[in-house]
């Protein structure tokens, strides 16, 4: 993009792509939570869809996150989300972190890591491969209850929900992707029914949130489509 940049018309874009996708689905654009990804965008960006009424900002790295929020420390409202894997010798990093929610949790050695070192109560969803893919972080489907029953049992940790990131769209068609959606969907409303509250469903990114909103995802975490274009790694995008 020449000229400066517009973030008031990305942001539009963006909530305009919201508003048809709720409206198709029947859905309020009240029930569904923008993320945006900030991961390696310069401060001043975060800033200025913070003036525009964002609060939900996505990290991917534990110390990033850190040193982001110790800069922007005066947008007292903001609220952080790890969206990116963890290793179990961070915990001790994520306990110091002004962190709203992390996105996940994904096996045992980590819930018990965490709950080690947090000394107060931290929200958390839990990451499910939902694609079966072996380089992605994530339980399995059907090791998803035990799991659950960790964090339930922690003293530190809240579940909140679920996390998935399937795979890339331009890669399995939108068929199959709306499959996945719909069994992270399914997974979600499991849960809710097992603890009596409704959870958050934690998926959809730039390329492919209209089809999570469709399949009732909760929460989108969207970069390179609000942020503008980068360059990354495909398993890190969003």
């Amino acid at each position: 993009m020449s000229g400066p940049i517009s973030y008031d018309a990305r942001l539009a874009a963006i909530e305009a792509r919201i508003a048809s996708a709720c409206q198709a689905a029947d859905r309020p654009r009240e029930g569904l939570t923008l993320v945006a990804v900030s991961k390696e965008q310069p401060d001043e960006a975060v800033r200025a869809f913070h003036a525009l009424g964002v609060r939900d900002f996505g990290e991917n790295k534990v110390q990033a996150l850190a040193a982001r929020a110790e800069r922007l420390a005066d947008l007292s409202d903001i609220r952080w989300h790890l969206i990116g894997p963890v290793q179990t010798n961070k915990a001790k990093d994520i306990a110091r972190l002004p962190l709203a929610l992390l996105h996940t949790i994904d096996r045992p050695e980590l819930v018990v890591a965490l709950d080690k070192r947090l000394t107060t109560t931290l929200s958390v969803l839990i990451q499910v491969d939902i694609d079966r893919e072996a380089q992605k972080a994530g339980v399995l489907p059907e090791a998803l209850a035990a799991l659950v029953d960790q964090v339930l049992a922690s003293t530190h940790l809240s579940l909140r929900g679920v996390m998935a990131i399937p795979r890339p769209r331009e890669d399995v068609g939108d068929a199959a992707l709306a499959r996945s959606f719909a069994a992270m969907r399914t997974l979600g409303d499991t849960l809710t029914d097992r603890l009596g509250n409704s959870l958050i469903v934690s998926m959809g990114m730039s390329d492919d949130f209209e089809l999570a909103i469709a399949a009732g995802s909760t929460h989108i975490r969207v970069g390179s489509a609000l942020f503008g274009p980068r360059t990354y790694s495909i398993l890190n995008s969003v």
